[in-house]
This record gives C-alpha cells, structure tokens and sequence, in this order.
C-alpha cells in the first residue's frame, strides 16, 4: 500500500528468499532501483541464465554446468573413496580445506520426518547405483552434526556396510546445530582427520 505496485513485488520477491526479512528486502529492492540499468540487467541475467544452465550431475548429483561436472571428470580424483554432503555448497566447503581428494555424492538435503523429508526424497538410490558399478572403498559421511544430519549417517550406515563398503563419519570438530558451509577450513580439516568408523 506504501509502494509502487512494481517496488511492492520486487520488495516480495526479495523476502521470500531464505535468510531475508522484510527490511533487507526493502533495502535490496532500493538497492537494485538506486543502480544503473546495466548493473539491475546483469543480475536478472545471471538469475536467468543460472536457472537455464545449472542441473544435477548424473554422478554425483551436484550443481553443474557440463555433465558430468567438473570434479567428476577429474581424472586425478581418488576413486576409491566417496564424500557424502547434504547440500553442494557443502562440497564448495569441503573443497577449501584441499585436503579431501576424493569424489562426492549430494544428497540434496536430509531425513527430517517433522518436514515430511524421508529417504526416498534424497539421491540415495542414486548413490547405491554407484555403489554396484564401482569398486568403492570408503564413504565419508559429512552431513551435518544436528538431528537431521545424524540421522541421515545412521540410517545410511545401515544401508551401506552390508554391501562391505567401510563406512566412516566426519569428526565432531564442528559445532553441534552448525552448517558444514559456515565452517572455518581448520575445523573441517581436522573433522576429516578424525573421522571414525560407523
């Protein structure tokens, strides 16, 4: 009632992305209407054109732009060991710390009954497929250490060590409640270092 029919909708828009509440909204959309045209254009075409480009891997399941993606094709990747994550900006997270040299599986988020989140809403069955075609050695489970993310472990350690695979999970040198994403490189270095067996 306050705005232009156009600024109330970009204000809208703004607020219903995570993390974002109605007076950064309002700040962004000012923002954005403060700036050039150019700059306003470039941000609606990165928007678009991420949306166009990006899709799941067909391994891994993680954000991509070629298929399979880039981590994937890595030739110089140990093979033998998979690094299971939640979420892709987990393996961005992991990634920094340069110590994990293996590949990865996404999940795409984690078991949580109270949000109607079961496993067969998670790339699980993608990840048992990959089981059965490659001779893998060790899965890492790297969920994170809150409910969800241990309950997904347990329930995935179930399912995997009969197929004689070695289970193990990430060290607890992370902050119980946190997001792998937040984490400093140290702390996920040495989560990594003392991970255990599942």
């Amino acid at each position: 009632m306050y705005y232009a029919e156009p600024v109330a909708r970009l204000i809208e828009e703004f607020a219903k992305l995570p993390g974002i509440g109605p007076k950064t909204a309002q700040r962004l959309a000012f923002h954005i209407l403060n700036s050039d045209a150019e700059s306003a254009h470039g941000l609606a075409k990165a928007l678009i054109n991420a949306k166009q480009k990006i899709r799941y891997c067909s391994i891994c399941s993680n954000l991509t732009d070629t298929d399979p993606c880039k981590l994937c094709q890595d030739s110089t990747r140990d093979r033998n060991t998979i690094c299971v994550v939640e979420q892709a900006r987990d393996v961005v997270a992991i990634e920094r710390t340069r110590e994990y040299k293996g590949l990865y599986h996404v999940l795409h988020g984690a078991i949580s009954p109270m949000d109607g989140i079961g496993p067969e809403q998670l790339k699980i069955k993608e990840l048992l497929e990959r089981l059965q075609k490659n001779s893998v050695q060790e899965i890492i489970l790297a969920t994170n250490p809150n409910i969800e993310g241990e309950a997904t472990a347990m329930y995935l350690a179930r399912l995997l060590k009969p197929m004689g695979v070695r289970v193990t999970r990430i060290a607890h040198g992370l902050p119980v409640g946190g997001d792998l994403e937040y984490a400093d490189e140290v702390t996920l270095s040495k989560a990594f270092e003392g991970r255990r067996e599942m």
